[in-house]
């Protein structure tokens, strides 16, 4: 699954990379939130020198991090900008 495509009004569709649903967008701005993750593999990895990214949607990321034997730190954040 690409992690976005430009449609033929030129906006970007995003979708999640786990159930594949299109993310809402409305004039270029993500109208709901979603995890984005990048990972440079470096050596002694399968994936050396690799660039990885994806998606997932709220729904995704509550399925995949629920089943994590450590849960996810979470840390309040004080100041929204």
């Amino acid at each position: 699954m690409k992690r976005a495509v430009v449609n033929n009004s030129g906006d970007m569709d995003i979708y999640c990379n786990s159930c594949g649903r299109k993310l809402k967008v409305e004039n270029g701005i993500l109208m709901e939130d979603a995890f984005e993750a990048t990972k440079e593999w470096g050596y002694f990895s399968d994936w050396d020198t690799q660039i990885h990214r994806f998606n997932l949607c709220e729904e995704c990321y509550k399925e995949i991090t629920s089943r994590f034997q450590i849960p996810v730190e979470v840390r309040q954040k004080l100041e929204v900008l």
